[in-house]
């Protein structure tokens, strides 16, 4: 049996030496490919046409992958690109928001050059139904600020007061807390207490109203919608002239005895970002 493969692959070698002499003859001798070269070219082409149909197929497959290189160098740099645009509309919010705390800083010195106070900034909200108050980033280790002193704004509105102090932070409760309360004024100039004067203070039934109470209103006191509330600084807890708010409606007690109103805020106290601490004001009593 290997003798007759040996036999049958020689004679394959054989032949096809022969052939490729003939071919060569071909060529040399009528200046052509000739019969036998033809022949060779038609068996071969199948070959030839599949040979051609890779080669066409590892081209396109390198250039997809020299594309898609080329896409992936580019979405890096787009990557890096938004990275820094990113980085610097960053910066530009936080210089925004340092050039907003100094603005507010001056317009408070300004208008209250007499106090002596400590900037803050609001760090959180307080989540509960039955209070309203927030967070500062001030406390006794940072600065001077001290439980019951008032927090306003730059504009010298009375946003709440110092309820609990702790080392970097401190709790504020605001106006419209139950647990607030301030000696006002109502109308008129807040230094003349010769009309009177009431007390503003949160209730909870009007809390979620965004609305405080004015109380204990003194009988001879003109208080009619629209007329401002100021902080009296009686009892030395507030300074004088701080705006509260301003009276929305006015009532009589249901046992006839006596006037209450509601009052709105002077601000929006959910947009709060910088507040002034109170340190300390001249006492006018």
């Amino acid at each position: 049996m290997k003798a007759l493969i040996t036999k049958r692959s020689i004679v394959i070698a054989s032949a096809s030496l022969i052939i490729a002499l003939i071919a060569l003859v071909s060529v040399n001798v009528f200046n052509s490919a000739g019969p036998v070269t033809g022949v060779a070219h038609t068996v071969t082409r199948p070959v030839r046409a599949l040979a051609s149909s890779v080669a066409r197929t590892f081209g396109t497959i390198f250039a997809s992958i020299y594309r898609y290189e080329e896409l992936e160098r580019r979405n890096e740099e787009l990557l890096r690109t938004i990275a820094e645009h990113q980085a610097d509309a960053r910066d530009a919010i936080e210089l925004a928001a340092e050039n907003d705390r100094l603005r507010d800083l001056l317009e408070f010195r300004r208008r209250h050059g007499g106090y002596a106070h400590e900037m803050a900034t609001l760090v959180n909200w307080n989540s509960d139904n039955w209070s309203s108050s927030f967070i500062i980033n001030r406390g006794y280790t940072n600065s001077d600020i001290a439980r019951g002193m008032g927090v306003a704004t730059e504009y010298g509105v009375l946003i709440g007061q110092v309820s609990d102090v702790g080392a970097t932070q401190s709790t504020v409760i605001t106006v419209l807390d139950t647990t607030f309360s301030a000696a006002v004024f109502v109308g008129g100039d807040s230094s003349d207490s010769s009309d009177g004067t009431a007390t503003v203070k949160g209730d909870f039934a009007q809390m979620r109203s965004g609305l405080l109470i004015l109380d204990h209103i003194d009988d001879d006191l003109i208080v009619l919608t629209g007329s401002s509330v100021v902080t009296s600084g009686l009892g030395g807890v507030f300074p004088p002239g701080l705006t509260v708010g301003e009276v929305v409606d006015v009532y009589h007690h249901s046992s006839l005895i006596g006037r209450y109103a509601t009052v709105m805020p002077m601000r929006d106290i959910d947009t709060i970002q910088n507040v002034f601490v109170i340190i300390d004001f001249e006492n006018p009593e």
